[in-house]
């Protein structure tokens, strides 16, 4: 049983309790919030795995709660809402979330969602240090720990969220190689690719703009009408 602890938040008792009763049937802890503060508070007295984000909330929406959180912690994020125009995904993802799912959904589905994010986000971190000398790859004053699930520009840390740190040591793995978006989507998320899906492209910019900022550089080319790389 995964004794991971998840913190979902949503205003609608009803969609919560339904999402908690799936998620401890799957053997996860489970804490529930009605609105941004309730989850910004809960959030501060426990350690969450992962936080289930609804947008439209009273006192707080997900989009702010979603905002704090990124300040400092790089928690995997699951927006959940019935916002389900092209733009607002954007907005939500470029706020900081890792994935995103459209309400009405299938539970089971948003289980799937729960148990991908959380093998892609804990995947390296959960792995102790082998000494392998693969374990990290430095592209000038980037370093990228694949055994700490860590970053550090010119010895500073870099914070990503576990999306971000992915798509980073995908491309960096392999100095040169261009990646079409669907092979970037297939890696990380390991979901079916759909040719709308604007998903890559949106963490893409906040990673650029990550490095960027730290940099001076952002690192990821684009190579139009074909995909993304990084040079060695």
């Amino acid at each position: 049983m995964d004794r991971r602890r998840i913190l979902i938040v949503d205003d609608d008792r009803q969609i919560a309790e339904l999402i908690e009763i799936y998620l401890r049937n799957e053997g996860f802890e489970t804490a529930k919030a009605q609105d941004g503060e309730e989850a910004l508070a809960l959030y501060a007295e426990a350690d969450y795995h992962l936080v289930i984000l609804d947008i439209m909330m009273p006192r707080m929406d997900g989009l702010e709660v979603c905002r704090r959180l990124r300040r400092d912690q790089a928690v995997p994020i699951l927006m959940a809402s019935a916002k389900t125009e092209d733009m607002d995904k954007i907005m939500g993802l470029m706020t900081g979330a890792d994935d995103y799912i459209a309400k009405p959904f299938n539970p089971l589905e948003l289980v799937a969602r729960v148990k991908s994010l959380l093998r892609r986000s804990y995947q390296y971190s959960a792995a102790p240090a082998s000494g392998n000398e693969d374990a990290s790859i430095v592209i000038g004053a980037l370093k990228i720990d694949k055994a700490t699930h860590s970053v550090t520009a010119e010895g500073r840390p870099l914070h990503l969220t576990s999306t971000e740190f992915a798509i980073l040591h995908l491309l960096a793995s392999q100095p040169g190689r261009v990646f079409s978006a669907e092979d970037i989507f297939h890696q990380v998320w390991k979901e079916k690719y759909f040719e709308s899906n604007n998903t890559v492209m949106v963490h893409i910019s906040k990673l650029r703009d990550k490095l960027e900022q730290e940099l001076g550089d952002k690192l990821i080319m684009t190579v139009w009408g074909v995909g993304y790389k990084i040079e060695g």
